[in-house]
């Protein structure tokens, strides 16, 4: 109730921030899909599914900045996630983003909700944007029971990334756990990425280092690379989480292509996930978007992924998971889907 109010309050003042800022910018996507989903879990059969956000997620955001003068603007932007399925949203309203911040010629510095430094990588490495069944998108979400995955936005911090110099830019962050309890872990994680994009090609890295465990720190890390050439575009990247511990290390690999053809584009997908104990998982995704105008495009997609008799590896797309149970080892999961995306 509280965060329904909380939405009314900033809504009816929009217009009162519109006249005390340079710019204010309401923008959003919604994203609906039918499916057919099957996990292949021993006790379950195919289901049809009326999903939200299989190549983007559905989200409003607003957004806006203010000229200081000099070269330097204040900044600030929030973003809510939504179920175009349900028309419910996430138990934190603005969980999606929410930072405010100063730009100017020195880069760009936030302090808030943010996305992390790996998270910008493996964006910019994925050819179907972590959208779709099949993406990376997968290595930022921990199955329940399971060693922590990758990390992909960070509550309580604050960043930094500079302007581009001939392509390539630095990103810094620094988020706190907020843990005042002595001798113990603090929570905090610490990140940097190192990018260059230029001409159509992309290349990056990014690490982070997080006190999870008083026993050592966990670490996760990143690379990809890029390259759009005529009406092709390739991409590639690797993510490896590796919590304290023995066997605890995960990794994921993905490879792609996509080819545009007027308002036509064909995508082609492999991924691979694995853990140190044995565990693998290896899959393809196949989709084709058609676009409308601008704003609008419908598409189609199809994505399996096979795991091996140790593994029970899921499919995510932008907004959505098809997991398994912990317990059904060997499951090959598959999904289709057939959908309308409009931005605004």
């Amino acid at each position: 109730m509280k965060q329904k109010l909380l939405a009314v309050a900033l809504l009816s003042a929009l217009p009162l921030f519109a006249q005390a800022q340079s710019s204010v910018t309401v923008y959003g996507t919604l994203d609906a899909s039918i499916g057919v989903e099957n996990n292949d879990a021993p006790g379950t059969e195919s289901r049809s599914v009326v999903s939200s956000g299989t190549q983007s997620a559905s989200r409003i955001g607003f957004r806006g900045t203010e000229d200081l003068g000099n070269g330097l603007k204040a900044l600030f932007n929030i973003e809510a996630a939504i179920a175009a399925d349900t028309g419910g949203t996430d138990s934190n309203l603005w969980q999606r983003r929410a930072v405010v911040g100063l730009q100017g010629d020195f880069g760009t510095l936030t302090v808030g909700r943010e996305y992390s430094p790996i998270a910008a990588v493996a964006a910019a490495s994925d050819i179907l944007g972590h959208g779709f069944y099949g993406s990376s998108l997968v290595s930022f979400n921990t199955p329940t029971g399971a060693q922590p995955r990758l990390t992909r936005r960070l509550a309580n911090s604050v960043n930094y990334k500079s302007n581009a110099v001939n392509g390539v830019t630095v990103g810094v962050a620094y988020s706190t756990g907020e843990n005042n309890v002595d001798n113990a872990p603090s929570g905090d994680l610490a990140g940097v990425s190192l990018e260059y994009a230029n001409a159509g090609f992309y290349l990056g890295g990014g690490y982070h280092q997080v006190e999870r465990l008083a026993t050592g720190d966990d670490k996760e890390y990143g690379v990809g690379a890029g390259y759009k050439f005529g009406q092709f575009e390739v991409r590639a990247g690797y993510l490896a989480a590796n919590p304290t511990g023995a066997n605890n290390k995960y990794e994921q690999a993905n490879a792609g292509v996509s080819y545009e053809l007027a308002a036509n584009k064909f995508f082609l997908n492999y991924n691979q996930q694995e853990l140190e104990t044995g565990a693998k998982g290896r899959g393809v995704t196949v989709a084709y978007s058609y676009t409308l105008s601008k704003r609008t495009n419908v598409y189609a997609s199809y994505a399996k992924l096979r795991n091996n008799n140790q593994g029970t590896f899921s499919l995510s797309s932008a907004a959505g998971t098809l997991a398994l149970p912990q317990t059904a080892f060997g499951a090959d999961p598959q999904v289709y889907n057939v959908g309308l995306r409009h931005s605004f």
